[in-house]
């Protein structure tokens, strides 16, 4: 085989061919021409390899290689990569259900997961999408609408059918449908904060990165922009946080040359990522604010539990003493199966209630110790809310920052297991607005506004506005330009994803982004929304 417009035949071997990153393969693949000889053999083999290859760059993951681990993935990776393999497998007459798609996607690669939907109903199929993405709801031929709010508060269909025929009723009843009309929205801040201070990654070369400096400031809300693949996360996690995380380790002692800037100023780096709060079943929301601290020794101050010698200890479904002896404070059993999947049983010695029957004879304005932790934050905001000591005061003003974030619906004892990625990333976000007392930080968020509607985007924009009040310093990697749109400066990566990326191409405020004509993301910052009204 031999290339177009080649002199010289390149002799590739399959090691190279997945190294190469998938929309460079699918150009060289295009340059290949066949002698009739070959064409016979292989000719049917190319034109299904190259049908493959540009449905993997068509739902925006040409910058991946061949030979990329799937554990790698990230779950809307692994969706898309699904996806090309749908397209090219010609089925029709098939439903497809995907979970959030654009997870991870810049807005240009969104259109291009929006023509490969398109493209999959087009020729047959029904395709059902959980999504929260502006452009990709706009797009729908039909909505459904669950709500109105979250937990407690939703489960209902508010709307359903053409939103471009939604009545003013509907809109009133739906909070997305708000949002598409116009009704509500995130204003963009009218004047952005001004900063002087940096800290300043040098010589940055993780991955794709090409040997940048990059210039963060102090005080101010940063988002890390740039195209899937662009070097978001290298300069963020593997540079900037591995750099200022190794400095604070050493005591300050010992400054990396690539680390330069006004570092006296912050006093510590927290990376807030999506991974769960706590590895223990028994750990909820309650425990990693220490909300809970408070709500036991407001048990164990009553009368009842004075006569019956119980102490704050006994209200802990993590010691012995207080907590169920059978299933040790879970509220269930989970019974080994050899051959199959284990079952997991309410206990039935406590009926799932995870405490000793003495402890729960305890209450607290007609609430048991378990009826408390079966409220959610909003229910246990207003119930302590109630009461006129210093306990309860302590006890709502721990939980006030969690209903700050937008998770009030999230029940006080729900095991952090159950908890969505974005809210182990708020309840993390809550623990911080909680302490007064926390010295000038450096806080990098990974992508928060996953699994997030515009509106609990709007809710959390406040939180972190309410950080950098407190004198903090906040750095995001994103793609939602909800949240772009609201920075008070942007690092843009690009021009591209893989090989071609890993440069920086701009930075300033978004309106100066936006007038930059090598960006791809400013390209979108102020773009017209897509919508169906």
């Amino acid at each position: 085989m031999a290339q177009k417009n080649s002199k010289k035949q390149t002799a590739l071997s399959i090691t190279d061919l997945v190294d190469i990153p998938v929309s460079e393969l699918a150009t060289l693949m295009d340059n290949i021409v066949l002698t009739k000889e070959e064409e016979q053999i292989a000719g049917r083999l190319l034109t299904e390899i190259r049908s493959r290859l540009k449905f993997l760059t068509d739902v925006g993951v040409g910058y991946l290689t061949l030979n990329r681990q799937s554990k790698t993935l990230s779950g809307g990776e692994s969706q898309r990569i699904y996806l090309a393999t749908s397209l090219g497998s010609s089925l029709v007459g098939s439903l497809y259900v995907l979970d959030e798609p654009s997870i991870g996607l810049h807005s240009r690669d969104t259109e291009r997961l929006l023509t490969v939907l398109k493209q999959l109903r087009d020729v047959g199929n029904t395709v059902v999408v959980v999504e929260h993405d502006p452009e990709i709801i706009g797009s729908a031929d039909y909505l459904i609408d669950i709500g109105p709010k979250a937990g407690t508060g939703g489960g209902e269909v508010v709307f359903a059918g053409d939103a471009a025929k939604a009545s003013d009723d509907d809109i009133r009843a739906s909070y997305t449908l708000q949002y598409m009309y116009g009704k509500d929205k995130i204003e963009v801040p009218a004047r952005r904060r001004r900063w002087h201070n940096f800290i300043e990654i040098k010589n940055a070369t993780a991955n794709n990165l090409k040997n940048i400096d990059v210039r963060f400031p102090l005080g101010v809300l940063t988002a890390v922009t740039g195209v899937s693949g662009s070097g978001k996360s290298s300069l963020v996690r593997d540079e900037l946080y591995a750099e200022l995380h190794r400095y604070f380790a050493s005591d300050r002692r010992t400054v990396s040359n690539r680390l330069a800037g006004s570092l006296h100023l912050i006093d510590g780096v927290e990376f807030v990522n999506q991974t769960p709060i706590g590895k223990s079943s028994r750990s909820n929301p309650a425990t990693y604010i220490k909300a809970y601290d408070e709500i036991r020794k407001l048990f164990a101050d009553s009368k009842a539990a004075k006569h019956l010698h119980l102490t704050a200890s006994h209200f802990s479904f993590n010691q012995d003493g207080g907590r169920c002896d059978a299933c040790k404070g879970e509220g269930v059993i989970t019974v080994p199966m050899q051959f199959m999947a284990d079952v997991t049983l309410v206990c039935e010695e406590c009926k799932g209630r995870r405490f000793k029957s003495d402890v729960l004879d305890v209450s607290y304005k007609g609430k048991n110790i378990y009826d408390v932790l079966e409220m959610t934050v909003d229910e246990a905001i207003a119930f302590f809310g109630q009461g006129n000591g210093a306990t309860e005061r302590r006890i709502v003003r721990r939980l006030q920052p969690l209903q700050d974030v937008g998770i009030g619906y999230v029940k006080l004892g729900q095991a952090s297991s159950t908890l969505s990625g974005g809210e182990n990333q708020r309840v993390k976000l809550a623990s911080f607005l909680v302490q007064d007392d926390l010295r000038p930080q450096f806080f990098i968020f990974d992508e928060p506004s996953t699994g997030l509607h515009t509106h609990d985007i709007k809710t959390l924009m406040h939180a972190i506005d309410a950080i950098i009040a407190k004198g903090h310093t906040v750095v995001i990697i994103e793609h939602n330009l909800d949240i772009i749109r609201q920075a008070d400066h942007i690092i843009d990566l690009g021009k591209d994803g893989g090989d071609l990326g890993g440069y920086l191409i701009a930075t300033g405020t978004p309106e100066e982004v936006a007038q930059n004509a090598d960006s791809v993301t400013g390209q979108f910052i102020f773009a017209p929304k897509h919508d169906n009204a």
